[in-house]
């Protein structure tokens, strides 16, 4: 097991609230950024493991399923998906 370093879990949460904060749809980055700016400094290490994996789901499947238009796949749901999604407006 490796052990990460409080400068590297810093640069890690550093890199990811700025993915989360610019990502190519506008919504994307209120409601994605805005939750990730909120509560970046709260969140565990499997939590900051896991928002790395949401960083790579592709926006528009994003907004579809922050605007209830399309379920979360069973595959893409996690708690901290569905934490980030049901705080869009």
């Amino acid at each position: 097991m490796v052990s990460l370093s409080a400068d590297d879990d810093s640069f890690r949460r550093k890199r990811l609230l700025w993915r989360a904060t610019h990502r190519g749809i506008k919504e994307m980055d209120l409601i994605l950024g805005g939750f990730v700016t909120r509560h970046i400094d709260a969140f565990s290490p499997g939590e900051i493991d896991d928002l790395e994996r949401i960083m790579e789901i592709p926006d528009q499947d994003m907004l579809a399923w922050a605007t209830r238009q399309t379920d979360i796949p069973e595959g893409q749901a996690s708690p901290l998906l569905v934490r980030i999604l049901a705080s869009a407006p």
